[in-house]
């Protein structure tokens, strides 16, 4: 097996994706770009995307990721927008695309029309994310989106299948699409709450750094896996232990989360940025065996088809956002206006990605009886260029499509009281807790090392506070960034001297590692008691 494809593919989408991030362009779009630009290129690779690589290996973690990060109980005030948006708009694009796609193409059956609408209906996770992180969309419509691309997938693959079916003669029937859908969507909500608990504990009572990394690593593909094993919705699987482990991240050790968050995000930054650059090099690949609809009757067909995707988009965001509030009451009453504005972004944040090229890739090359699948080179294509048209023309213009709707502002001051607020009753806790503990003959300390346990709660009772006040007017400093620094220093001076004594002998490497080890977690405690 050839390596070096897959090494040029990591380090050159991390090379472009580390140098997006001093650009305005987001990193997903310039991967998209940088994809396209090379991939005809004397002597690049050809990199075809399998299906059976990037749905139970690339999805699982990218799901997992996401998921991990959302808010449970956010996205359970959001419940219906998001059930809405990623069941009922799924199916919707699913249908309106799929005849879309019947009426504009001369002799592309409705089965396979459908199989293209179930392709292209679902946004993607990644996309929305990305982009949501890099604009600063207010919580309640990021929440909305992120909802919608966890769970949208499990709704488009269930319709892919059934509309599959059809399409290659497999008497597919309603209610045997309606069957299959239930038993993806309950399995692998079944699924996810069987392994929630196990894993947990196992997360929590895992005391080896090696072992407890691992199996954060596994669970993403173990929750998919044994989902899909049984025909239940591997997506919803993931989905569902990851916002629990989330919301229960509290409950494992310290160590734990800073491990685990220091490796996902490096499994995150990779994934995503080889996916993004993956959809820009699969453009020679859909162009082959395209010639019969080569030139002005391809295009055509792929601006009609994109144009359609973002209309049917808006026909429903715009619905679903302010009908259910004037048929009912309980809704205006539990819920926060969604607002026109709101309700634009929702509908222009759409973008494809690369579920939906993996779902194009495997459909099948034959029907039963061998004949070929109705005109297949084709929809790979309108997949390919609707998703390049929603990332290139939505990701690009929603940043500017934001600022001019002039959404409030993220309120700095109020969010800094509120954490100052939390953390001075945690404070309170800590104290009481701490004198009730000296108080008792077994935990007796000397004096300077009770006061430093204080004097360490003072600080951090103080740090946020320290936010709110004036800047320095010498280095124009405010004062825990001063704090920051002035601790860095010191740090760097005794890491400095440790060094010098390893290599006068005095200390061993094994020592120096330790120490080290130490000044490290001092440094990121201080950074993260400031920030």
């Amino acid at each position: 097996m050839d390596v070096m494809p897959l090494l040029l593919l990591v380090a050159g989408s991390a090379v472009v994706a580390g140098a997006a991030r001093r650009t305005p362009v987001p990193a997903p779009l310039l991967l998209v770009a940088a994809g396209l630009a090379v991939s005809y290129v004397p002597g690049v690779p050809d990199y075809t995307l399998d299906p059976k690589v990037v749905l139970p290996l690339l999805l699982p973690p990218l799901l997992y990721t996401s998921a991990i990060d959302s808010s449970y109980l956010d996205l359970r005030a959001q419940l219906r927008p998001v059930a809405l948006l990623s069941v009922g708009y799924v199916l919707f694009a699913t249908f309106v695309v799929g005849w879309a796609a019947y009426v504009i193409v001369p002799g592309l059956p409705l089965t396979a029309a459908l199989v293209l609408g179930a392709v292209v209906a679902p946004p993607d996770a990644v996309a929305a994310t990305a982009v949501a992180r890099r604009v600063g969309l207010p919580s309640r419509i990021t929440t909305i989106l992120q909802g919608e691309s966890l769970l949208n997938d499990a709704t488009a693959i269930t319709a892919y299948k059934v509309a599959l079916a059809a399409a290659v003669g497999e008497g597919a029937t309603w209610s045997g699409g309606v069957e299959e859908f239930l038993i993806a969507a309950v399995g692998g909500v079944g699924i996810g709450l069987v392994l929630m608990a196990p894993l947990h504990w196992l997360r929590a009572h895992l005391k080896e750094a090696l072992l407890q990394n691992t199996l954060s690593l596994l669970i993403p593909f173990v929750a998919y896996g044994v989902a899909e094993q049984v025909h239940a919705s591997g997506v919803l699987a993931v989905v569902t232990v990851a916002l629990y482990l989330g919301h229960r991240a509290w409950e494992v050790d310290f160590a734990t989360r800073l491990q685990e968050e220091a490796v996902w995000k490096m499994v995150a930054f990779i994934l995503e940025s080889a996916v993004f650059a993956l959809i820009g090099l699969q453009l020679p690949v859909v162009l082959k065996g395209l010639d019969e609809y080569a030139g002005a009757r391809a295009a055509w067909y792929a601006l009609a088809l994109f144009l359609v995707v973002v209309a049917a988009r808006f026909v429903w965001v715009y619905p679903a956002a302010f009908l259910p509030r004037l048929l009912s009451r309980r809704v205006r009453e539990r819920e926060e206006n969604p607002t026109w504005r709101g309700a634009m972004v929702t509908a222009w944040a759409g973008m494809r990605g690369v579920v939906s090229l993996a779902i194009a890739f495997s459909i099948p090359l034959t029907v039963h009886g061998g004949a070929p699948f109705p005109q297949r080179n084709l929809l790979l294509f309108l997949t390919f260029t609707t998703v390049i048209g929603t990332l290139v023309v939505q990701g690009l213009t929603l940043p500017p499509l934001i600022r001019l709707l002039r959404f409030p502002g993220h309120d700095a001051r109020a969010a800094t009281l509120a954490e100052a607020n939390a953390q001075a009753q945690a404070s309170r806790a800590a104290e009481e807790r701490l004198e009730e503990l000296l108080a008792d003959e077994g935990n007796t300390l000397p004096p300077p090392l009770a006061d430093r346990l204080r004097a360490v709660l003072e600080r951090r009772r103080n740090a946020v506070w320290e936010r709110l006040g004036q800047t320095n007017p010498v280095t124009g400093e405010s004062v825990d960034d001063t704090y920051r620094r002035l601790s860095r220093d010191m740090i760097s001076a005794e890491r400095t001297v440790f060094v010098r004594l390893r290599d006068g002998r005095y200390i061993d490497d094994e020592m120096l590692r330790t120490l080290l080890r130490r000044l490290d977690l001092e440094e990121a405690a201080a950074y993260r008691e400031a920030a």
